[in-house]
């Protein structure tokens, strides 16, 4: 089954500007049906990539320990890496010396870079491209063994060390897992070879660099600044990644900037929701996460959106709406400090070839945690964001 339904191809068509590189992002077409099949895994998909298995079968304390937080709600350590089957934007890296290319999801959800491996038997491994060592003059063994959990079993690997070069941009001696084991069919289906994290360094697997932090303290960008901008189903491009810097030729207007709550997440405080006239105040946090598709939220507060909004629930559990109904739809708002971010009904359903799917997905969060929101693509399409390491914030403006 493919599970991804807007995908990004990145092709390296790069400009590099002083310190900042643009890296445009390209997409590869998707028939009506696969698009509606990169929703029927959402739920055990996002239950994985936060939590390593379903929430609702878990204890506060051991959700809070998954999650990369103590017993104050502090981030602790690493969190296991998701699927990221639903993840609609990627492109190419390349690893070693001469380099070896890998098409791979940069994601703001998680802080670890790996890649296949030729050590790998998996039928995933032969499916995609894969890292050979021997190859690679500037590779450094390190050896050090990893597993992350997943619910069809366990991905397994090595850490090791080579050069990186993204955006043009070479990173001297990057750690990173080469997978040995890939379980089940899910990874043989994605159309990317691995992930690049780009969260947190507090919540990277075994402690390993991040890349982007390598990129920052290499001396290779002169801001610890990357920004996103992600364009629709029926735009020309993909949209645009840079490191460095931003854009300003994709959004309007001045960014506005809000202060990360926990350092793990590029995650924010969230004030303040609102359905057409309805309003209830919150005081829980937003996830910006660039590797999810859809808006994340507790189970019970996604049924009653859904239900406002006239969504049904189907056979495989997605919430489907009516495509001649999406232009009537109320706005919902996300209210970050005091500002309002809207979003239409065209931007909150999805339509995937005449079907219409809710955007909103419910999912059991640990109780310690029922008032975070995961807020993926469905946002991020409209608003420019961008995450500034050097000051612990992220920043948003309309994109165009």
């Amino acid at each position: 089954m493919k599970t991804s339904f807007v995908v990004g191809l990145l092709s390296l068509a790069i400009a590099s500007q002083a310190a900042m590189t643009r890296i445009n992002l390209k997409k590869a077409d998707l028939t009506p049906a696969e698009r509606l099949d990169a929703y029927a895994e959402t739920g055990s998909y996002m239950a994985q990539k936060y939590f390593g298995s379903p929430a609702r079968k878990m204890k506060a304390d051991q959700a809070n320990q998954i999650f990369g937080l103590d017993a104050e709600g502090k981030p602790s350590y690493g969190v296991p890496l998701s699927n990221y089957m639903n993840a609609q934007y990627y492109g190419d890296i390349s690893i070693g010396s001469p380099p070896q290319t890998f098409s791979v999801v940069f994601d703001t959800g998680s802080s670890n870079l790996w890649v296949p491996s030729t050590h790998c038997s998996s039928i995933a491994c032969f499916l995609h491209r894969r890292y050979d060592s021997n190859k690679s003059s500037t590779f450094k063994s390190n050896g050090t063994e990893f597993g992350i959990q997943y619910g069809s079993g366990s991905l397994e690997g090595i850490i090791s060390n080579d050069n990186l070069e993204v955006g043009g941009i070479v990173v001297k001696r990057q750690d990173f897992g080469e997978s040995v084991k890939e379980p089940g069919l899910a990874f043989a289906f994605g159309k990317f070879d691995g992930i690049f994290g780009l969260g947190y360094d507090t919540i990277s697997v075994l402690g390993v660099v991040p890349p982007f932090y390598n990129l920052v303290n290499q001396g290779l960008i002169d801001e610890a600044v990357f920004g996103f901008y992600l364009a629709y189903a029926d735009g020309a491009t993909g949209g645009q990644m840079t490191l460095g810097g931003v854009d300003s030729n994709h959004f309007e207007g001045d960014l506005d900037w809000y202060n990360v709550r926990r350092k793990g997440y590029w995650e924010i405080d969230l004030n303040k929701i609102k359905l057409g006239d309805e309003e209830v105040d919150l005081e829980g946090g937003a996830v910006i996460d660039t590797g999810s598709s859809l808006i994340v939220l507790e189970t019970a507060l996604a049924e009653m959106i859904n239900n406002q909004i006239g969504a049904k629930k189907n056979y495989a559990g997605q919430y489907t709406i009516e495509c001649d109904k999406v232009p009537s739809l109320p706005e919902f708002s996300f209210f970050f400090g005091k500002k309002e971010y809207k979003l239409t009904g065209s931007d909150y359903v999805l339509n995937a070839g005449g079907s219409c799917v809710s955007g909103f997905m419910g999912m059991d969060f640990p109780e310690s945690l029922s008032d975070l929101w995961i807020v993926g693509d469905v946002f991020l399409r409209k608003y420019y964001s961008v995450y500034d390491l050097g000051k612990n914030r992220v920043g948003f403006a309309p994109a165009k």
